[in-house]
């Protein structure tokens, strides 16, 4: 592979980002010499932003949040999926904790990973974490 090393610093995560950009407008062929070499490019770029520009993880009120923006969902869609508006107001709010049964219909009909809505989160009017 040609020209390939370790990203260590603000330049070398440069360099790596104008290197891999070229490959966007000519994708390369996966297996190929230059497929490999966009793959390995891609790997070191995120391990690097990984450590450099970590995302948080999002507690899954804001998950459902950026579900619903993403996919332009509204209110009244999460008030249909768990029965009742009061109810998906009271989850945006942070008023109640979701419960197993939410989770299962948000993770199976809107497809949001289970995993990402059982973690503990804060609600607005106990101060402390809760657990789905």
């Amino acid at each position: 592979m040609e020209n390939i090393r370790p990203i260590r610093t603000e330049d070398d995560y440069n360099w790596a980002i104008k290197e891999i950009t070229r490959y966007f407008e000519h994708e390369p062929e996966i297996g190929s010499p230059d497929g490999d070499r966009f793959d390995v490019l891609a790997a070191l770029i995120e391990t690097y932003e990984n450590e450099h520009y970590p995302i948080p993880a999002q507690d899954p009120v804001q998950t459902i949040n950026s579900h619903m923006e993403l996919f332009n969902l509204s209110r009244r869609d999460l008030s249909e999926l768990l029965g009742s508006s009061s109810r998906a107001s009271e989850i945006l709010n942070r008023k109640r904790s979701l419960t197993l049964d939410m989770i299962h219909a948000l993770s199976t009909k809107w497809r949001i990973p289970a995993e990402t809505l059982i973690q503990p989160y804060h609600l607005a009017n106990k101060g402390k974490r809760e657990r789905a």
